[in-house]
């Protein structure tokens, strides 16, 4: 299968919020993606962009992406972390995540970084199996955690209710 991976460009991310979309549905959050094409036009191609973004295309369609930012380890120094990796469902197992995750690494390589990092589902054995594949190791005893908008709400409301 011939396919190209090259940097996004801003007219790429109607299509990139079309595989966030189909990442959503396969998580079970088919509800959960409230960014918008401008939202990724602003946020990823302004004066200071929160991302960067490889994208693969087949026959000039893209089937895949990799959206990354810089991050930074108290422990490592500078690193990158690979938000989503996304490939079509009728693309997978033609190579193409393994393109792109390879881009990301060459990238990060020839940047400097000391660390490349990602979550996983635990349920998404397929994926675990391919990251272990590669190399990366996936540390089960380590949680994310996160607020949302609400939960930052909440919290600030109640930093103003106990000053």
């Amino acid at each position: 299968m011939e396919y190209t991976i090259r940097k996004a460009l801003i007219e790429d991310m109607p299509y990139v919020l079309d595989l966030i979309k189909e990442l959503a549905e396969f998580e079970r959050e088919p509800d959960a993606v409230e960014i918008t094409v401008k939202d990724l036009q602003e946020d990823g191609y302004g004066e200071h962009p929160s991302f960067f973004c490889f994208v693969a295309e087949v026959h000039s369609k893209i089937e895949g992406i990799a959206l990354c930012y810089y991050r930074y380890s108290t422990w490592k120094g500078k690193a990158i972390h690979l938000e989503d990796l996304i490939v079509s469902e009728a693309m997978r197992g033609k190579g193409i995540g393994t393109a792109l995750l390879d881009e990301v690494i060459k990238y990060a390589h020839s940047m400097g970084v000391k660390r490349v990092n990602w979550e996983v589902l635990d349920w998404n054995e397929p994926a675990i199996t391919f990251y272990k594949k590669k190399g990366a190791h996936v540390m089960r005893e380590w949680d994310v955690v996160h607020l949302d908008e609400s939960g930052i709400k909440n919290y600030v409301a109640n930093l103003n209710r106990n000053s």
